[in-house]
């Protein structure tokens, strides 16, 4: 966002002024391309411009006001779309910005999975029903007694072959489908996730297409109960809903049947990989993957702003008072931060590459690297969605006492997203996925050939370095220096926890045993690669990009920041067997310090290249200009509480109580 004209703070004036950074070309790196940029921007004024989506009184709004400006929005934004002809990134951008979250699980879930798993007849049929909103598509899968768990899901699918059908029923109150967006009382269809009962046998958990409500008139249909689960944390204007069938009847094609089938008889056909159903749920993982770096970003942008404008304590007896952001203190709990945003965003970006180009081997009957695609997107959705997560709170409260207002933009931030941490799978769940593709690969015993590189450190091999070559701090910022320091805690961990399952097995224990007593040693071990996976991402990231001079210069000093940071954090891991010495952990922390102190010079100028307009942010906090005080004064007086001069209340409850002093006055 080029610096207009205009008013803004000196403080924030001098840091853009002193800056040698092209903030153009770092956008263009964070979208991923030139045209990226173009299309983003072009988006915007689209959306900021049109009243409909405004969010200046979206923090006063009740639950129920919530949900329904959700809704006039997400209408608005499917008519636009149309008007435009947005394509599917612009239709991203636009959606994003316009916060038009109710029909997102028909764009992200119903329509994928009818995509993934649907056979060429039903696609036929159903896509062109939900691309065009002539229904609304949820995906039901958590239930109230079970959620990442598949196979203890309890809503069954029985077929019944005299009348070719599937009869969908709830028979527990823990078998009732429990949180699905758009479920409550938005959607007129959903994907339900059912186990198949074929004469009596379970066949697992498959999918089915089940009609909610009338097209009509939008009233439940006989046998299904459908509604609102109540106030949640946050996503107050999300339609999050229950569903109970009571043995309802749905044709044998609304199983979808790409993959396993039931033939009209009953005949059961399995599918050629187990796995192949679950494009879906990996799909959403990497979603994920890919929205942390932005949300992390939003919070990052604001904390840094307002940590240049808000100043604290006297530098000297009657001195100015200090920018916080000058703080060693502040300093470090933020600009680390704004490395981890730009890494989570590199990894995004390879995230999705790596999506497409499996989904396109997968589409072509190659299912050689769903594996890989499974345990990649489980292990980074856990680390990345919880990063990004504990980072917009670190941001909150690095704002000091206004970042618990609503008006920082903060809170709102969090609260949206940290649901990431537990939705499309549970973190820790989700690490023990990634685990056990850890341990088959660290049991196979392959040369690094026979592994693709995000893993190759697994290879039998690979040595494990006796110690760290590091002997003074400027070797830290060295990429192969911190890459093989990152590669040799992974495998150290990953060899830990391949010890402790295997000692399990050896003293009797039963291999589900074995393997619940060494799953802590392996959600460290599944941290400890997906953090690598992290840092070598961001490096590859711009060490293929287009950046030139200073902007390189900068990143290379994020990487290395992002780098010594988790060095320091986690330096008992890297110490493990004598690899790193406390010295060289020490001199670590030295170069964090250093690197603190030049991403200093920049640190505002790295927030403006992430290009949020203040009406996205909607933070008082955060604003390009740094007008803070002004805006969090002029919000306050918009609060609906302070449109009288005598509240209700007085008339109710306080008149009685403070006659009774005035009279004693």
């Amino acid at each position: 966002m080029a610096a207009a004209k205009r008013f803004m703070v000196e403080e924030l004036r001098r840091e853009r002024e002193a800056s040698s950074l092209n903030i153009s070309e770092l956008t263009t790196f964070v979208d991923g391309g030139e045209m990226f940029s173009e299309k983003r921007r072009g988006t915007y004024p689209k959306v900021i411009e049109d009243p409909v989506f405004s969010m200046a009184n979206s923090y006063f709004m009740s639950r129920e006001e919530s949900f329904d400006d959700s809704m006039k929005k997400s209408v608005r934004y499917v008519q636009r779309k149309k008007e435009l002809a947005l394509d599917p990134f612009e239709s991203r951008v636009f959606k994003e910005l316009a916060g038009a979250t109710q029909f997102v699980l028909n764009v992200e879930a119903f329509i994928p999975t009818i995509q993934g798993q649907g056979t060429p007849e039903q696609q036929e049929k159903w896509l062109s029903l939900a691309k065009d909103y002539k229904i609304i598509g949820a995906y039901a899968q958590t239930e109230l007694g079970h959620g990442t768990y598949l196979r203890g899901l309890e809503t069954i699918a029985t077929y019944d072959p005299s009348r070719q059908e599937f009869v969908l029923d709830s028979p527990t109150l823990t078998a009732t489908k429990w949180w699905p967006g758009s479920l409550g009382h938005t959607a007129t269809h959903t994907v339900v996730v059912a186990r198949l009962i074929i004469k009596g046998v379970d066949r697992g958990p498959h999918s089915f297409i089940v009609q909610l409500r009338s097209l009509e008139d939008h009233t439940p249909l006989p046998g299904i109960e459908v509604g609102d689960i109540g106030p949640k944390y946050g996503y107050f204007g999300m339609d999050n809903g229950f569903l109970r069938m009571d043995k309802i009847r749905i044709p044998r094609d609304q199983m979808l049947m790409k993959y396993s089938k039931v033939l009209p008889d009953g005949t059961f056909v399995k599918p050629p990989v187990a796995k192949a159903a679950y494009g879906t749920m990996v799909g959403i993982r990497c979603g994920i993957v890919i929205y942390s770096g932005r949300g992390l970003a939003r919070a990052v942008t604001i904390a840094t702003r307002y940590s240049v404008v808000r100043r604290q304590g006297e530098s000297s007896t009657g001195g100015p008072e200090v920018q916080v952001m000058d703080y060693q203190t502040q300093q470090h709990k933020l600009l680390p931060l704004i490395a981890t945003a730009y890494a989570l965003i590199s990894t995004g970006q390879f995230m999705l590459r790596m999506y497409m180009q499996i989904q396109s081997e997968i589409m072509e009957g190659n299912f050689s690297s769903l594996p890989e695609l499974h345990a990649t997107s489980s292990g980074l959705k856990a680390f990345c969605s919880f990063a990004a997560a504990q980072g917009i709170e670190l941001c909150r409260l690095a704002c000091g006492g206004h970042g618990y207002s609503l008006a920082s933009g903060i809170p709102h931030i969090f609260v949206q997203y940290a649901p990431a941490m537990t939705y499309e799978g549970e973190n820790t769940v989700l690490y023990l996925q990634t685990a056990r593709y850890l341990n088959k690969l660290y049991s196979q015993k392959l040369p690094s050939s026979g592994l693709a590189d995000n893993v190759a450190y697994l290879a039998s091999n690979y040595t494990l370095q006796k110690r760290s070559p590091v002997r003074t701090a400027q070797q830290f910022l060295d990429p192969h220096v911190l890459l093989e320091a990152y590669r040799q805690r992974a495998r150290r961990m990953v060899a830990i926890a391949v010890t402790r399952f295997e000692n399990g097995k050896r003293s009797g224990l039963s291999q589900s045993d074995a393997w619940s007593s060494s799953t802590c040693d392996w959600i460290t071990a599944s941290n400890a690669h997906c953090h690598y996976v992290v840092l070598k991402s961001f490096y590859s990231a711009v060490q293929s990009s287009d950046l030139t001079g200073s902007n390189r210069a900068m990143m290379d000093a994020l990487c290395a920041l992002y780098g010594v940071f988790g060095i320091t954090k986690y330096s008992g891991e890297f110490m493990t067997d004598g690899y790193m010495s406390s010295e060289q952990v020490a001199l670590a922390r030295d170069q964090l310090y250093s690197l603190l102190s030049t991403v200093r010079k920049e640190a505002v100028p790295l927030v403006d290249a992430f290009d949020f307009p203040d009406e996205t942010l909607n933070s008082a906090l955060g604003r390009y200009d740094g007008d803070v005080y002004t805006h969090l004064y002029k919000w306050a007086q918009r609060a609906p509480r302070n449109k009288k001069k005598v509240h209700d209340v007085y008339e109710k409850y306080l008149k009685g109580m403070l006659k009774q002093t005035k009279a004693k006055l």
